[in-house]
């Protein structure tokens, strides 16, 4: 074989890419920067549980000494505690009094239990997904699903938790009031059915709000039930609304004026016949309300911090749920608006418009 010939055999050095640098480190720290978020969340839950962030919260400048006699715990974890917190921005540190102090704005997501900003329960929800690891492996080795009731117990809860209070600040003053008629009519009195209720907090809401209205929560999860049932109980509230054990193609037939789905349809193993079921136990003047994640049609569209998320949710809960009640359509959390209302026009409904939107969600409104 001749020299020329040898020049156009390809080399390992030809095969080997060429790496930048400069590419490398960026999203090496970028990575490193993820891994110090998840490390975040575990201190955040702990400052949660163990009361740090409400001790701290309006107390001004704070020494690691006074925050542990306030809280109840060893001065050498709480300074260690505090630093990492300083570290990653979710507490000020004042140098020159070694001090420590939670800002406002920093209270309202971290200790403020009733602040729509408050997140530190949203941790829960990564904490079962790595609980989980293992059935998402198989999961995803087998093709098959994996029912919300057989996650770990802080997956439900956290869920339940995280929606809870973004819910109580729009739900009422913004959502509803943004559907032709609704209002009027839940304050007249109407039948309501909550689909996919979880731990009931938006019926509860809304039930609240409207007295002459009846709420029907209705879920797949027995001890979701459970717990939303301990709420209207606590709420005083045992006479306006009920929850049911049952799924979204069997509740009864009342003729509600309003059917709603809290993220909810895109965890459902068939969402055409959910949305089928709604059709024909609507009243003929009646309303959807779906709440979906807030999501464009395209994945390029989606590639965001929220994005990720919310389709790393729809990995492993989402899509896992669906395809454990059969799968016909698993939308996932990203469905985008086109998908969701070509799933009610297969199901008969002919108006479906985009009435609000939140950094997290869209509120659609579906008619017959």
């Amino acid at each position: 074989m001749s020299a020329a010939s040898h020049a156009h055999l390809p080399t390992k050095a030809m095969d080997t890419p060429v790496i930048d640098s400069v590419k490398l480190e960026a999203f090496f720290m970028r990575a490193v920067g993820d891994l110090s978020a998840g490390y975040a969340g575990v201190m955040v839950s702990l400052g949660t549980r163990l009361g740090l962030y409400k001790a701290m919260a309006g107390a001004g400048p704070i020494s690691p000494k006074e925050l542990a006699a306030r809280a109840g715990c060893a001065e050498r974890y709480v300074r260690e505690w505090l630093n990492a917190q300083a570290a990653g921005g979710y507490v000020e540190y004042h140098a020159r009094s070694e001090t420590y102090e939670l800002t406002p704005e920093q209270a309202m997501v971290l200790a403020d239990e009733d602040s729509p900003a408050y997140i530190p329960y949203a941790w829960n929800v990564p904490a079962s997904m790595w609980a989980d690891e293992n059935k998402a492996i198989h999961a995803f080795r087998t093709g098959e699903g994996v029912a919300w009731g057989d996650h770990a117990e802080r997956m439900v809860c956290g869920v339940a938790a995280f929606y809870r209070n973004g819910y109580r600040a729009s739900l009422v003053p913004e959502w509803l009031p943004a559907l032709d008629g609704v209002v009027a009519r839940l304050e007249a009195g109407i039948e309501v059915a909550d689909v996919g209720c979880g731990h009931g907090h938006s019926t509860v809401l809304m039930a609240q709000a409207f007295p002459k209205s009846r709420f029907h929560g209705i879920d797949t999860h027995a001890l979701s039930i459970a717990e939303a049932r301990r709420h209207v109980t606590e709420a005083g509230l045992s006479q306006q609304v009920s929850f049911d054990v049952a799924s979204a193609v069997n509740y009864p037939d009342r003729q509600y004026g309003l059917i709603c789905f809290f993220d909810t349809l895109h965890d459902m193993g068939d969402p055409v016949a959910a949305a089928r079921h709604a059709a024909e136990v609507l009243a003929p003047d009646g309303t959807v309300m779906l709440i979906e994640p807030l999501a464009s049609d395209r994945v390029e569209d989606n590639i965001s911090p929220v994005g990720r998320l919310y389709y790393a949710a729809s990995s492993v809960l989402c899509c896992a749920h669906a395809i454990s009640e059969g799968g016909k359509l698993v939308l996932g959390a990203q469905a985008g608006e086109s998908r969701l209302a070509e799933v009610f026009r297969r199901a008969g409904f002919t108006r479906f418009r985009r009435a609000a939107e939140t950094p997290f969600n869209m509120v659609l409104e579906v008619r017959r």
